[in-house]
């Protein structure tokens, strides 16, 4: 089984306005609300591409309420524990080519509802996927997620995808799979990342702290996978981009459907990569039919760095 966490949920709200002017009334042309948070959206992507999971993690009030609804209505598993605080909305404003983000403020959980969900952990079992996703409420430690992994069994599977403190902290922990971007490595390690092999070298300092595998994700640029022996780089198929949003938890959601189906790293790789193309071409996160059309235009080549770390 995979499961999920999402510490700070949100309700997303999605609108669509023609010629945004800032300080004057404006009329939305189109708008969506969708549950939201990274580990939510990768159970989304393998609810779309065929795999169930569990999400973990904190809800209330009224927007709780409907994230809970929305995926039960996709008959996605949900085991949230509440609380009193309503669940944060982010506005997400397209606006022609440029896209804005106003999120929510963080939400506060208590020393009881933490435990909660340590308890709630207690039932991962050797050979589960636990998935460990997304920002950090102001309330909890930056090391959240390494107290999570240190209470996990042997023979789980951890993947995070954090960035900053949360994610160096964790690392100790010999994580299976994380996912930083090449901003996030840059603001990691207060360096700014111009060439392939700045990006390789500073991903496999992540391994060396710890990381099993690295995936690194580029934008149009592609992606790369850093492993214990090798590195690839995979492009990027063409498309016109129509929502940058998701589409980082939508490789980690590929990645995992390709784990739950027996396939080699590489191969686990691409469907990753095809997944966060297939978001990143769409309004909403992927459909199997669209990675599935994806998967053959994805390359993937081995790389070395042309200079010594």
């Amino acid at each position: 089984m995979i499961y999920t966490v999402t510490l700070n949920p949100s309700l997303d709200y999605n609108m669509k306005v023609n010629n945004f002017e800032e300080g004057k009334l404006n009329t939305i042309a189109t708008e969506y609300k969708t549950p939201g948070g990274k580990g939510i959206n990768v159970s989304q992507v393998l609810n779309n591409l065929g795999h169930n999971s569990i999400i973990l993690g904190f809800v209330g009030g009224f927007t709780g309420e409907y994230i809970e609804e929305k995926l039960k209505e996709k008959n996605i598993k949900c085991d949230f524990i509440k609380i009193n605080q309503d669940t944060r909305i982010n506005v997400k404003i397209k606006n022609g080519n440029s896209e804005t983000e106003i999120n929510g403020k963080k939400l506060e959980v208590s020393d009881e509802q933490l435990k909660e969900l340590f308890c709630k952990i207690e039932g991962v079992k050797k050979g589960d996927i636990l998935v460990l996703s997304g920002s950090i409420p102001n309330s909890l430690n930056n090391n959240i997620y390494e107290e999570i992994s240190k209470n996990v069994m042997d023979g789980v599977k951890i993947v995070v995808d954090t960035t900053g403190e949360g994610l160096k902290k964790v690392l100790n922990q010999k994580p299976f799979l994380i996912k930083p971007n090449n901003h996030e490595l840059e603001e990691m390690f207060n360096v700014k990342l111009e060439k392939m092999d700045d990006i390789i070298k500073y991903g496999k300092k992540l391994q060396e702290m710890g990381a099993e595998n690295v995936v690194i994700s580029m934008a149009g640029d592609g992606a790369l996978l850093i492993t214990e022996k090798e590195t690839y780089l995979s492009n990027v198929p063409k498309g016109i981009v129509k929502n940058s949003v998701g589409a980082g938890d939508s490789l980690v959601g590929g990645f995992m459907a390709g784990i739950e189906n027996g396939e080699e790293i590489l191969e686990c790789f691409k469907m990753g990569v095809a997944s966060g193309s297939a978001s990143a071409f769409s309004d909403e996160l992927c459909k199997k039919e669209e990675v599935e059309k994806l998967m053959g235009k994805i390359e993937i080549k081995k790389v070395k760095m042309s200079i010594d770390i």
